[in-house]
């Protein structure tokens, strides 16, 4: 916008956050207009503690105001919405508006599936989806279900939001879906209550926004060739290290017996032809088993009796389609469920069938029956062309750059050679002096089963000790940190919390009240928690997260990167690992007065050790690294002694359960 200058801009908006100003933060502000006015692609690093937020939603939002043009801000968490939507986009609105006199409007946009719907519980659906048949849901699934829904209903009914993030008494998954409904499932315009709904509101709230904030999911529908996001001209993706992962999610398919059996009781309890698609399920059943006795394993062709399972089914669901589209004498609700779940079982049976561009693999089942799994090879090309193709965007993470470079990240997400530009705006952190890298060289390489487990327990109990508790241990299966826990409980006079025992909030917030208290758990520990201060001295890694190696979706795109001439195991196995250890790490340090250690048990990091080590670390943060012992635990001895508050007598080992 002519005569405004965006580094002044996001200096009001940090202001009126009480925050500090970044140098990364304004030279990724700069860039992010740039690429919006060039209409060129950008992947921005921006280490932990730059303040991105702010740095692409002020030029995003002069830019709305200057073009016209709606600009969208996926993101894949709905914790960073609910920053953006509450404390962040609030202050860049208000510097916006402070300096062009015109204040942009900002909205978030979620799937119909995360607001109440207002029909559904009035009764105007189907008994089967409806709230009218209490007693039904009592002899289903018991009391606590229909107080579930019961309280969910009067409070749609009394002022609130109708969104499921902000009903504060939680819901269950299987209390909510009684109370939404699917976009395949709603009546639309034939809703009485279509004025009052509470997802069409959010809708056109988001319509008529200048800045949309959505998620990854809704991107993913999009780039499919859904029409569900409202035109725009510029993109943002945030914590664009999982796009790839949440688009293959999105558009990945799984069916088994049970599943076909749901759906085709759906169509019947509807009204519709199932007789076809019903005499199809056994078959489906049987083939998925004897598909399953041969493993889990990619499938390049489907063994005869499962093909001819799938097109008895897919023909059996099209007559069940057909079935509702001819009905001159159905309901508008009975006709729209039926008809989803024929469509659905329709799509899934025939995609399987196909297999273009899919891969496709059984999961024989342990406690649950195998399921037939198909997920998209590559999402490159659909993101090319179904949404970064459409307007310039914008990629920002705390870890893009693996190995050290962007190039792999830009291939993955879709962009072309010659349209993006890359930048790497470091972070406001001093990792040299505030951060020690551990590789704990001497263990018996993960390969070596109980030796390795047996060291590691004791290397990790060495560790606890100096550090006096405050450990967030990251583990890369249940079964290791539940090892750990038994062991450590066991060697070490502090407390260890483990995921699954309680609620992981809860045992967060254990975890931050209790300075000598250890957390161990799994993948969502990875990503997921933010405890600065003394409440984290030491984060400690059980090994390096590579995809498992019979991983059908993995091993298929490791041959497809060794087919064109690159390195599979690099490309796709080592990046993996390289973007989850970088993700772990930066549990550690989250504001400028942190300090600690990163250990990392697992040996093949060593130097030397292994041609892909150097690419790992290179994806590292710039930490002091050591291979010494005796030098970290005299470190963290150091941190211990320094903390604010006393460490007091050692009190017993026990779970969150327990205590």
């Amino acid at each position: 916008m002519s005569g405004v200058q965006v580094s002044e801009v996001l200096a009001a908006a940090i202001e009126r956050i009480g925050g500090q100003e970044r140098a990364g933060q304004t030279e990724m502000a700069k860039a992010v207009q740039a690429a919006f006015q060039t209409e060129r692609h950008l992947l921005v690093q921006a280490g932990t503690g730059t303040g991105k937020s702010l740095g692409y939603l002020v030029p995003a939002l002069l830019h709305s105001l200057e073009t016209g043009q709606k600009v969208v801000v996926a993101t894949a968490t709905l914790a960073l919405q609910r920053q953006i939507m509450e404390h962040d986009l609030p202050a860049a609105i208000e510097a916006v508006a402070a300096a062009t006199s015109r204040t942009p409007k900002g909205a978030v946009l979620k799937g119909r599936a995360n607001y109440v719907c207002l029909h559904k519980t009035t009764g105007g659906y189907p008994a089967e989806a409806s709230l009218a048949d209490a007693a039904g849901f009592t002899s289903l699934t018991g009391s606590t279900l229909v107080g579930q829904i019961a309280a969910i209903t009067d409070w749609a009914a009394h002022g609130g939001s109708g969104d499921r993030d902000d009903f504060r008494d939680g819901a269950s998954p299987q209390a909510w879906s009684r109370v939404s409904t699917s976009g395949r499932e709603c009546i639309g315009s034939n809703c009485p209550l279509v004025k009052e709904c509470f997802a069409e509101a959010a809708r056109a709230a988001a319509f008529g926004a200048d800045l949309v904030v959505t998620s990854h999911a809704m991107a993913a529908l999009q780039a499919a060739g859904n029409e569900i996001l409202p035109p725009f001209g510029a993109l943002v993706v945030d914590e664009a290290h999982q796009l790839v992962a949440s688009v293959t999610s999105a558009r990945s398919v799984t069916l088994s017996g049970p599943d076909a059996e749901r759906l085709v009781r759906r169509v019947k309890s509807a009204g519709g032809e199932a007789a076809p698609a019903a005499a199809a399920v056994p078959h489906l059943a049987t083939a998925l088993e004897a598909q399953a006795a041969h493993g889990e394993r990619g499938l390049k062709e489907l063994d005869p009796a499962l093909t001819e399972a799938l097109e008895q089914l897919q023909a059996g669901a099209r007559e069940a389609v057909s079935s509702f589209m001819d009905s001159k004498t159905m309901s508008a609700e009975n006709r729209q469920l039926g008809g989803a779940a024929a469509e659905e079982l329709y799509e899934t049976a025939g995609r399987l069938l196909r297999g273009h561009g899919d891969v496709r693999w059984v999961v024989p089942g342990r406690e649950d029956a195998p399921t037939l799994h198909g997920a998209p090879l590559d999402v490159a090309t659909e993101l090319r062309e179904g949404l970064i193709g459409a307007a310039p965007t914008v990629m920002t993470s705390a870890t893009l750059a693996l190995g050290g470079s962007l190039e792999g990240t830009a291939k993955a997400v879709g962009f072309a050679p010659d349209e993006w530009e890359g930048l790497d705006v470091g972070s406001p952190f001093d990792y040299p002096r505030q951060a020690i890298l551990y590789v704990a060289a001497d263990l018996p390489a993960p390969a070596s089963a109980g030796d390795h487990y047996a060291a590691q327990h004791q290397r990790l109990a060495e560790l606890i000790t100096a550090a006096g508790g405050s450990t967030l241990g990251l583990f890369t299966s249940r079964a290791a940190a539940e090892q750990a826990a038994l062991a450590l409980r066991d060697q070490v006079d502090y407390p260890i919390l483990l995921q699954g025992e309680a609620t992981l909030s809860a045992l967060v917030d254990q975890f931050k009240q209790d300075q000598r208290a250890c957390l161990f758990g799994t993948l969502s520990l990875w990503q997921g928690i933010d405890a600065p201060g003394q409440t984290c001295r030491l984060v400690a890694i059980d090994r390096l997260a590579f995809p498992r190696p019979n991983d059908p979706l993995m091993q298929a795109r490791q041959e497809a990167a060794n087919r064109r001439g690159a390195n599979g195991f690099k490309e796709i196995y080592a990046s993996h690992a390289a973007l989850l250890l970088a993700q772990g790490a930066g549990r550690l340090i989250r504001t400028g007065t942190d300090r600690g250690v990163v250990a990392v048990l697992d040996s093949r990091l060593a130097a030397g050790r292994k041609n892909y080590g150097r690419f790992i670390l290179d994806s590292l943060p710039p930490m002091w690294r050591t291979e010494s012992l005796d030098a970290v635990k005299a470190a963290l001895t150091r941190l211990a002694a320094a903390s604010p508050e006393p460490a007091g007598e050692p009190a017993p080992a026990a779970s969150a359960a327990e205590e």
